[in-house]
Formats: structure tokens, sequence, C-alpha cells
């Protein structure tokens, strides 16, 4: 098998003009219930390994499981908000497989009849191949269907994984959290835009999944997890080509790299005339590249038959309704009424979007801070420290009380604009709220005039033809001095009142 690494792969432009993409998704949530989905244990993230758990997570013979009802009415909420219908009965059936992390070799899933059928998510798409316009599409949903999440693995050695480690530890307080799968149906027609379309779709699909306050929704630990898709067909086919599935992609920026990947090397292959093999592979976050996994070209036999330990699912219309009548706005209609709100272009919301800063910002207008000032302090300094750290935006150890506050301060003069950025550094940094960092630093403007005079007096003397520049009429000139005058303070004088004095001394 050639692997990706050891060959040449084909400009991402190239394989777009000749080959039509085509993607799917299967979104993996655990859901923030405060138990298991089987049993009374701790639905929660870390804890000693193997300390969350009972004979029931565990397998153990004689043990009985029992539906969570919590996590049955989570999954109605995401089926609801994706506009699906909620089944009538829906039935639990055990999936049967050996996997080390599965401790009672079957996992309880729902196979042909999930609680939620049909459904779909509106997304849109900035092409820059049509300067920027937004180009919408329809990820039609295929199943959304609630299941067990299964233990955790670790491979110890030089690899990380199963092949070439020295050995493996299990750690179960995963096995047994509520876990919604939400498969796409085929996306096409993306051409180009396939790895933001993927993107896009993911990031929508959080947004939303936060709005319900179903799942913490965090990537990096594991509560939200994508397997990618993707097929390659000549232009103007009307055959699909053979997918891949590259499994676990813990990021945004991942799963748009994957695909991007993903189309390049199959690109490579099928230039060759080489088949592409149908397998599962892994994203490499270093390289932005997939490797081989294992083989899907024979379907998997999972001997599925009803849980008999479990009774259907059979939620009434009036629980229903009464969870239809729980769902908050969400996030497509929030999008369109603050854009109508802050009186934003499509771009300007598509920034917001994109950096994963809408919510924050909509969150320090709530603390008290206009809609253009907590725009500039998000996508300005807090979105380049983010970039720089490679940390998420709203990871960053800052409140939007926090950046409503700075922007008060600044607005009431008590800081400047440079002192504000210094105000946000030590706020990041743990020096406590922004009023405590202003007195710990002692960052305060200064706008008292006999503090200033002295400066503004220096400035004068130090800058004489300048000074002859503002007498005779040239007023512009005074942003020397202002300058000269900004500088010997440290950035601490009030600009304002300083114009004024010089301006005075010398009219």
């Amino acid at each position: 098998m050639t692997d990706q690494a050891t060959m040449d792969v084909v400009p991402y432009e190239d394989a777009v003009s000749r080959y039509d993409p085509l993607i799917g998704l299967e979104t993996h949530v655990e859901l923030g219930t405060v138990t298991k989905m089987f049993c009374g244990c701790p639905a929660q993230f870390g804890g000693e390994p193997n300390s969350l758990v009972c004979p029931v997570c565990l397998g153990l013979p004689g043990s009985l499981p029992v539906t969570n009802r919590m996590a049955i009415e989570y999954t109605m909420k995401i089926g609801l908000a994706l506009n699906r219908t909620i089944a009538g009965t829906a039935r639990f059936a055990r999936k049967n497989y050996f996997y080390p992390d599965m401790p009672k070799d079957y996992q309880i899933s729902q196979y042909d009849e999930p609680l939620c059928t049909d459904g779909w998510l509106d997304i849109t798409v900035h092409d820059p191949a049509a300067g920027d316009q937004p180009r919408p599409f329809r990820v039609e949903i295929e199943r959304v269907h609630l299941e067990e999440d299964t233990g955790k693995s670790m491979h110890v050695g030089s690899t990380g994984r199963i092949h070439g480690a020295e050995y493996s530890l299990v750690d179960y307080n995963r096995a047994g959290i509520p876990l919604v799968e939400i498969v796409t149906k085929p996306v096409a027609g993306t051409g180009a835009l396939a790895p933001e379309v993927a993107r896009t779709y993911v990031a929508e699909l959080r947004d939303l999944l936060r709005a319900l306050g179903v799942s913490d929704v965090r990537m990096e630990e594991g509560s939200l997890r994508c397997d990618v898709n993707t097929s390659l067909a000549p232009t103007g086919s009307t055959e699909w080509g053979t997918r891949t599935e590259t499994k676990n992609v813990n990021s945004l920026r991942s799963v748009e790299r994957a695909v991007r990947s993903e189309i390049q090397r199959q690109a490579a292959l099928l230039d060759r005339g080489q088949r592409i093999v149908q397998e599962t592979r892994h994203f490499n976050e270093e390289t932005g590249t997939t490797s081989p996994g294992r083989s899907k070209e024979e379907a998997q036999d999972y001997r599925y038959f009803p849980e008999p330990d479990l009774v259907p699912v059979a939620p009434s219309r009036d629980w229903v309704e009464s969870v239809r009548a729980q769902l908050p706005e969400l996030p497509g209609a929030r999008r369109a009424r603050l854009q109508r709100e802050w009186n934003l272009s499509e771009l300007d919301m598509a920034a917001l979007s994109n950096a994963g800063a809408l919510v924050l910002v909509a969150e320090t207008v709530a603390a008290g801070a206009t809609p253009a000032d907590a725009r500039k302090w998000w996508l300005g300094e807090l979105l380049r420290t983010a970039n720089k750290t490679g940390t998420e935006l709203g990871d960053l150890p800052i409140t939007p009380a926090d950046v409503a506050r700075v922007a008060q301060l600044v607005d009431s003069g008590a800081v400047n604009d440079r002192l504000a950025r210094e105000v946000i550094e030590g706020v990041l940094a743990g020096e406590g709220t922004p009023d405590e960092v202003v007195k710990g630093r002692g960052l305060a403007v200064v706008s008292d005039d006999a503090a200033l005079s002295a400066a503004v007096d220096e400035a004068i003397a130090a800058q004489p033809d300048v000074a002859d520049k503002i007498r005779g009429g040239k007023v512009a000139a005074a942003s020397a001095l202002v300058g000269a005058v900004m500088k010997a303070t440290r950035g601490k004088a009030d600009a304002s009142r300083v114009r004024e004095l010089i301006l005075d001394r010398l009219s």
C-alpha cells in the first residue's frame, strides 16, 4: 500500500478541477448528563483511571441496565433542532464486536429503529472565487441515534498506537457515557469548497449543541469527535468514488485539513490509474496528512439484535411537544437577529462567526459594552493572542464581563487604547480583574494639568523648530510634541489634554 507520507500529492486546485469531491460526516457527541447512559456512575471527564465504574458499565454478569431519561430528552432536543421527526417508538440493540475498550464485547446502540429520522442543517460558506459571496448549503441528516460510549485505550510506546506499542492500558471511566451519533447523508456539489463546507458544518453543529445545553462539545476532551468521509469521482461522472473514513478528528481546523489532504492524496492515486482502498485513516496533526488504518472493504457483521434487557422507548406527543417548547433561540436565528440589531454586513458577521466570537461578543454587549467596542477587542487584541498561542478564543482566561469593563475604562478616559492592551495582558496573565490590573500596574491615564505641564514644557524645549511651526499656524505639527509627551509618560498621558496644553502654550 502506498502511504501518503512517501508519495507526491496533487496541488489542491488541480485536484478539484478534474475531480468532484463527495463528503460525509459522522459526529459523536457525549451528552452532558449527570450520570451515565444505563447506570448511576458519574458521567464526567477525567478522574483516576477506572474509578468511575460499576458492574453495569463494566458489563459484569448479572448487572442490568436502566435507561437514562435525561439522555432521551437531550437526544430529542437535538433531533428537533435539526428539523427531524421524533419516532413514536425507538429500540435499543446490541452491536456485537470485540475490542479491548468495549467491556461487554457488545455496545448498546440504536440500529434500525433510531429515536430521530430525517432532518437537515443549513450552513453558509463564503466563496473566495466569487468575491467572498455567501453560498448556502443544506446538509441533510441521515440519522441521529443514541448509544453508550466505549472506554479508552492507551498504547504505551513510541508510536502512541497499538502497532509498535510496548503494552496497552484501558480506562473504562468513559464506558457507558451517553453518546449521540449524528450522521449526514453524502454532501455533493461542494466543489472546491468541500473542506470549508465540512468545517462550517461541524462548527454550526457545535454551536447548535452548545446553545441547546446538551453537551460541553469540547473537541480537545473528546466530547465532540468527528469521522470525515471523503471520495472523489471524475468531473461529470454519475457514479460516486470509493470513500475513506478519517477517524476521530478533534478540531475544526483538522476537519478542514483532513478533507483537503484526502482530496489531494486520492487525486494523485487516481491520476496514476490506481484504485482507492476503502479504509479508515488516521489524521496527523503535525503533518496535516492521513495514514492508513484498517480496511473496510468487507462489510462488518455486527450481528445486531434487540437488547433483551431494555424495553422500547416510546415518547408521548406531550413529552415531545414539551421538549420542543424548551428549545432556545437557535444559532442561525440568533445570527440573523444580531446582524440586524448591530447593523453588520454579511462579511462582518462572517468574520465574527469564523473567529468563534459571536457568542462572546453578544455576552460582552450584554455586560454593558457597545457592539463596536466588543467586536474591536475580541477580533483585535484577543484574536491575535488566541492565534499566537494556538488557543480557541473562548478558552482564553478572560470573560466577556472583563472585556466590557476594559471598554468602559477606555470610554471613561481612565485608560487609553495602549494602556487597555496592557490591562488585557494582565488579565490574561492571571493578575486579577481589569480594575485590579490597572491598580497593580499603575496604568491609570494621567490627565492632571500639573502632572502634565512639566512634560509638555520639556517637549517644547526639546523641539523648538516644531514649536515655531505651531506658533506660525501649523497646528498639525502638534502631533510630534504629543508623541514626545506620550513617550515620556510611557503612554499614560491623556493625549487629548496634552494637545490642548501644547496649543495653549504656543498659541
